[in-house]
């Protein structure tokens, strides 16, 4: 019997440290999905894996999972110039996504920062909401 409960014990823990997101984070999954299959899954794919050459892809770059302000700076303004990706150009430009709320911009984030293989924090729509300034 206790070799039982460690067990659950021990798989309870692991499976609750590999959910980096709150409840209230978790809530923007849904929505953030429903916001990348329509705005992002053309050019990203729907695993998050790009195109070579053309798209970079969302899973397990740092460039997804690091300085948000860069992040949000780019759904925001977009990408018109090539970009370098862990050694790879992309060259296909990014069109500017402002006409999304800062909440749908926050859900979207949150979703590829935690989806693809990641594991960042989420993004909030006050952080949005502050680097669009207003």
């Amino acid at each position: 019997m206790k070799k039982h409960f460690f067990y659950i014990t021990i798989c309870c823990i692991l499976l609750t440290s590999a959910i980096p997101l709150s409840l209230a984070q978790q809530e923007q999954i849904d929505p953030g999905k429903s916001v990348y299959e329509k705005h992002c899954l053309s050019c990203h794919q729907a695993d998050g894996s790009g195109v070579p050459g053309m798209n970079p892809p969302l899973s397990k770059v740092s460039w997804v999972t690091g300085n948000k302000t860069k992040l949000i700076q780019t759904v925001l303004n977009g990408i018109s110039t090539p970009l370098e990706i862990d050694g790879e150009v992309y060259h296909n430009p990014m069109p500017s996504h402002d006409l999304l709320s800062n909440q749908q911009i926050a859900d979207v984030l949150t979703y590829i920062r935690s989806h693809f293989g990641n594991t960042a924090n989420a993004v909030t729509a006050a952080e949005v909401k502050k680097v669009r300034g207003k």
